[in-house]
């Protein structure tokens, strides 16, 4: 099958942008997790936006809200999202059809969404002032789309470089996301809010991993081609 994404440099630095993003993210995570000790930080119990809200401490959306390095959170997720949009679009090549084209328009609403959350807190300051729908229009953007962004890779893998394990992982992945989305709303909405952490990360997690597995099969995909370059037509008709 013809693939859908570039060769050479480009691709290998978009790639490697969409890994090092993610892992940025990931980092910034669990050292500002690590850094709220006021009272200790529940990955399943808290949201994981409270992790970026700065300034002091205050309750919103139902909990008490400490986090001491708030910025480190929303820059990783800015940095995230930048590098994903940047990485994909060096990655994938748009005159290869339609669904490197709807790849690429997810991961900009990915990517967008989750730069949002940074960028936009969900504090209580910004549900006064209005902003907080930046906020929550970023994050249900990023889960939904994150989600569908998997399972375009995934059910695309071979033409993108993937493995069929990896392939089927990131099928699977977006496809558990989608689930756990309308339970995680399910559990906000109807005020129940049980282990809502919990929840979001059961939508957000696959998201993650779908993009590392994304980024380091094209990564090690175009590392092997730059080793190993196919042989010139004249000496495979020779052979």
């Amino acid at each position: 099958m013809n693939p859908i994404v570039r060769s050479g440099a480009a691709a290998r630095a978009g790639a490697l942008l969409i890994l090092v993003g993610t892992l940025v993210s990931w980092v910034a995570e669990f050292i500002t997790a690590a850094a709220w000790q006021d009272p200790p930080y529940s990955p399943l119990y808290n949201w994981v936006s409270h992790l970026g809200l700065t300034g002091p401490p205050q309750t919103a959306f139902g909990q008490v809200a400490n986090s001491p390095l708030g910025a480190v959170m929303d820059t990783g997720w800015v940095i995230y999202g930048t590098l994903l949009i940047i990485g994909t679009f060096l990655v994938f090549d748009p005159c290869k059809g339609t669904r490197p084209i709807i790849v690429m328009s997810l991961a900009v609403l990915a990517g967008v969404g989750v730069s949002l959350v940074g960028i936009f807190q969900g504090s209580n300051a910004n549900v006064d002032n209005g902003l907080i729908a930046f906020h929550t229009v970023g994050a249900q953007g990023v889960m939904l789309a994150g989600n569908i962004m998997a399972i375009a890779v995934g059910t695309g893998g071979t033409r993108i470089g993937l493995t069929r394990s990896r392939s089927i992982a990131s099928t699977a992945l977006g496809t558990a996301g989608l689930i756990a989305f309308p339970l995680f709303m399910t559990d906000v909405f109807t005020g129940w809010m049980w282990n809502i952490g919990l929840f979001e990360r059961a939508v957000i997690y696959p998201i993650m991993i779908g993009h590392a597995l994304l980024g380091s099969s094209v990564a090690a995909t175009q590392r092997h081609r730059a080793t190993h370059p196919p042989a010139p037509l004249t000496a495979r008709a020779e052979s």
